[in-house]
């Protein structure tokens, strides 16, 4: 089945680690995927470490979107697509596939939006799915079986906290 956790509250990655971890500990092999993220992020290396979760981070990063350039915008749309033929390929393998900040990816364009979605039919009933974003497009929300949207009621960013290490990132 295929899960959504889309929002512009916190929690969406830290709900599809919670799961990889949940299926790795029932045997279950995951590959664990992020876009437009650095490799940084505290939960990558534990990841990493856990046997039965493989981790791939994309090797270009530019930082947010809209901050790129139209030429590191094109070369990360080269990056992603590739990176999604080797996810393709190897999507056997794994009986849970979590692609972090894949709704950003698919509404930028970085990679072949049509082909994304025959993908997602065809593991809908070998695999499970899991996407997490921000502002889904429609058709994202109706492929999906799981839906769950992280809303923000109050954030310590609001008033000038900025993201710390271990908690959001």
């Amino acid at each position: 089945m295929i899960h959504l956790y889309h929002g512009e509250g916190k929690g969406k990655t830290t709900a599809a680690v919670g799961l990889a971890v949940r299926a790795a500990g029932s045997g279950m092999k995951v590959l664990f995927v992020q876009f437009f993220k650095n490799g940084s992020s505290s939960e990558v290396g534990v990841l990493s470490s856990i046997p039965g979760i493989d981790v791939l981070i994309p090797e270009v990063w530019y930082g947010r979107y809209r901050k790129m350039t139209e030429e590191q915008q094109e070369e990360t749309r080269k990056c992603y697509t590739a990176l999604m033929e080797d996810i393709g390929s190897r999507a056997e393998e794994y009986g849970l596939i979590v692609l972090d900040e894949a709704v950003s990816a698919y509404n930028y364009g970085m990679f072949d939006r049509a082909a994304f979605m025959e993908m997602l039919r065809k593991w809908k009933d070998s695999r499970e799915t899991v996407l997490t974003g921000r502002n889904p497009a429609p058709e994202l929300t109706e492929a999906a079986d799981y839906v769950t949207e992280m809303k923000k009621e109050k954030h310590p960013f609001d008033s000038g906290v900025m993201a710390r290490k271990g908690i959001e990132f």
